[in-house]
């Protein structure tokens, strides 16, 4: 891990921002024993909070039987998570409380109260029963960020139905492999969405796809674009409006046990066939809403905006389960950042006063690069506290953040996590942790995370793998009908931990700093350099915006670097810029990462998630034919910079 441990020294930090005093006297958790608290019994820990924060119908018998790979948490204990999320607060004042502000790229609006919110999801529940659909039946959910997306997972929920929800964004070959392979009975989708001034045919993709899906009874369809026509398959298809008049307002929440499946989720493996990762109802829905509490300090008058789709984790836990659990006022938002104009984000802050917003460290990255006159144009006074998701911040963009959005007023929750984790890991507590910019800072209480050498050996300064020691609650506990991958994938590189896949780097002061996906480590003549950090030291370039790494092969080192860069606006790629970056990557990490080559681009290929393709930048590098790019956001971007990045080459 040499060249880890030296690459890691660009990213020092001296500067520490404790947390404001106003702030911690009022924050949610002002305790600085909780880490050893936790650490000395996590069962007990976990336990305590369980009784205190969710609803049972009937308290467990044990909490964990652990079997490693294998964890049952709250065994015998019964629940239901759209009971927690909607029938305890509907049974207070919080009924009339706002539960979704949701708001379209065209302007228009809608308000639902818990009230509301039970009332349909109570309606679709029935219509789902109705349809035949019974406890333990997947459902897929192809919809955008419209409020029908949230009333179809709490419906499910209910029913104990399991659901699949398959990203908007994602084609329909996407689509279909991932009905099949939950095996799903029903599809809810929508006629289409608007993306940036356009319409996108939800169901025109959705039509294909089905086209081999044989298992798929019923379609139900969310009237989204009201002027759109579409093809609508009788005996199959049914409007969402129909489906809804005359459907019962009074559908019990059934009793699911804290191990019965709650959803799947399909993440991209690294062998391209996507891994449907299962989260259980108790656990999950204990992790995310104890970590909504805690991380994002949430109160009952704030209002909470986390801009994920709801077809990533990040959506799941932290737009729906989480804060709808803590009976949150949550905004929800259909469209772009820069549609009709760079500034839509921070008009919807103003407008509506958001007070916690949860953005990814892309879209941080990319206001920076539009420039300060954009936030400017607004007010955003009313922000307390702001979040980072997706991958990691470099210290750049973390200090934009926290000046230009925060007003170096509002902590930084800067949180590691992933689709299988189903809870922040690696986090802040805002009220106690003072932050390094660019840092994770340390493992949430009651989870035991650590950094490891190539053996499993713990690495106490310095670089490594990121591991996490044990079970905790929201953990996956499979891959959905392939139990070996399960064990192979995540539990086999080191017995008894788990495996994140990432690097990670352990400073002084315990700090946890991560590096990256560990199959983005470049190995230049032996050497281990993590695209983060050479990433991280070409951001802080004034001329830079954005840059991605990668290693294409070379035959005397092995791998050699190249990067893709994306200049901040006005500023023009020459030959004597090119020269100046790989000097001041040098000068930031060591000679050892110099790039070989720094090629310039407007955009770089990123998913609707925002998180950069890198997989097909090495294609492109490598003159290999492009891999899959279902998930990318625009497949233009992949296609321009391949033809471009060929001329670059033979020019």
């Amino acid at each position: 891990m040499e060249a880890k441990a030296i690459a890691f020294e660009s990213l020092r930090e001296e500067r520490l921002f404790p947390p404001p005093p106003a702030f911690a006297e009022q924050a949610n958790l002002r305790d600085p024993e909780i880490y050893k608290k936790a650490a000395q019994d996590p069962a007990a820990f976990w336990a305590k909070l369980a009784e205190e924060e969710l609803v049972w119908y009937r308290k467990w018998d044990k909490v964990l039987e652990w079997e490693p790979p294998f964890a049952k948490w709250f065994i015998g204990g019964k629940l239901n998570a759209c009971y927690n999320c909607l029938d305890r607060h509907v049974q207070t004042w919080r009924r009339n409380k706002a539960a979704i502000i949701w708001e379209g790229e065209p302007g228009d609006t809608r308000v639902l109260t818990y009230q509301d919110l039970f009332r349909e999801v109570n309606k679709l529940a029935s219509a789902l029963k109705k349809l035949g659909v019974v406890k333990g039946d997947r459902v897929a959910i192809y919809l955008p960020m419209i409020p029908e997306a949230v009333i179809a997972m709490l419906a499910c929920a209910r029913i104990g139905a399991v659901h699949s929800i398959v990203f908007g964004g994602f084609s329909a070959e996407a689509l279909r492999d991932r009905i099949n392979d939950a095996q799903a009975k029903i599809l809810i989708t929508a006629d289409g969405y608007y993306r940036r001034g356009a319409v996108v045919e939800a169901k025109k993709n959705a039509d294909q796809a089905l086209k081999e899906c044989p298992g798929v009874e019923k379609v139900i369809v969310v009237n989204r674009i009201l002027k759109t026509q579409i093809s609508m398959e009788p005996g199959r298809d049914l409007w969402w409006q129909e489906v809804m008049e005359g459907a019962s307002a009074d559908c019990p929440a059934e009793e699911m046990d804290a191990e019965d499946m709650l959803f799947i989720l399909y993440t991209s493996g690294t062998t391209g066939k996507p891994k449907g990762v299962v989260h259980t109802t108790g656990g999950y829905l204990l992790g995310t809403h104890v970590t909504t509490k805690w991380v994002f300090d949430l109160k009952e008058e704030d209002l909470y905006w986390c801009t994920a789709d709801i077809g990533w984790i990040t959506g799941h836990s932290y737009v729906v389960y989480g804060p709808l659990s803590l009976g949150a006022s949550v905004l929800m938002y259909e469209g772009t950042p820069d549609y009709p104009d760079r500034d839509r984000w921070w008009d919807l802050v103003e407008k509506y006063r958001v007070t916690v917003l949860y953005t990814a460290p892309t879209a941080i990255r990319t206001c920076m690069r539009w420039g300060t006159d954009y936030p400017a144009r607004h007010d955003l006074s009313s922000l307390r506290l702001l979040g980072s998701v997706g991958e990691p911040i470099n210290p750049e963009a973390w200090m934009w953040y926290y000046k230009y959005i925060g007003g170096e007023r509002c902590p930084i929750a800067d949180t590691w996590w992933q689709t299988e984790t189903g809870m922040h890991i690696v986090t802040p507590l805002p009220g106690i942790t003072a932050l390094k910019p660019g840092s994770a800072t340390f493992g949430f209480p009651g989870v035991e995370v650590d950094v490891v050498d190539d053996v499993g050996n713990s690495i106490k300064e310095g670089g490594g793998y990121l591991v996490i020691r044990g079970p905790w609650p929201s953990m996956l506990r499979t891959i959905y009908g392939d139990p070996q991958r399960y064990v192979d994938q995540y539990w086999s590189r080191f017995p008894g931990m788990y495996f994140t896949g990432d690097g990670a780097a352990r400073d002084k002061d315990g700090y946890l700093w991560l590096l990256g996906r560990v199959d983005d480590v470049i190995n230049v003549s032996g050497h281990r350099i993590s695209t983060m950090e050479v990433e991280s030291a070409l951001v802080e370039h004034p001329a830079v915006a954005e840059a991605a790494a990668i290693g294409k092969a070379h035959e005397v080192k092995g791998q050699a670097l190249a990067v893709f860069v994306t200049l901040k606006e006005g500023i023009k790629g020459t030959p004597e810029l090119v020269q100046e970056l790989k000097a001041h990557v040098a000068a930031k990490i060591g000679a050892l990462a110099r790039p070989d080559d720094i090629f310039f681009t407007a955009e770089l290929p990123k998913t609707r998630s925002g998180k950069i393709m890198r997989r097909l930048l090495r294609d492109i590098a490598e003159g290999r034919a492009l891999g899959d790019t279902t998930t990318l956001a625009d497949p233009g971007v992949i296609a321009e910079l391949k033809e471009r990045y060929a001329e670059e080459e033979r020019g």
